[in-house]
């Protein structure tokens, strides 16, 4: 019942961390690094042009953080699934020498 509790108060914790920075600064623009760098590169050198571009542009912003997203769920499933079989293996190993 502890655990649940305790796992119950870090969800909370973790959803007002989350969240708290949209509520604090409504009127912020959180724009992402590449537009940021953008913009910085712009104001230093007005005539500097990029050296390829991409050949394919999502069709909206919404789209290109989907894709942002989805690349990130990816990753992140390929490292927890290598250190659940490495703790699983641990296990296995540790079990059979007892």
């Amino acid at each position: 019942m502890k655990l649940v509790i305790k796992n119950g108060l870090l969800l909370v914790v973790v959803i007002i961390l989350a969240f708290s920075p949209l509520f604090l600064a409504r009127e912020a623009e959180f724009a992402g690094a590449d537009a940021q760098a953008e913009e910085a590169i712009s104001t230093l050198n007005s005539n500097y042009e990029p050296w390829f571009a991409p050949f394919w542009e999502p069709p909206s912003g919404e789209v290109e953080s989907f894709l942002f997203a989805l690349q990130a769920v990816i990753g992140s499933g390929f490292v927890f699934y290598y250190l659940g079989y490495a703790k699983g293996k641990y296990n296995a190993e540790k079990s059979k020498k007892a």
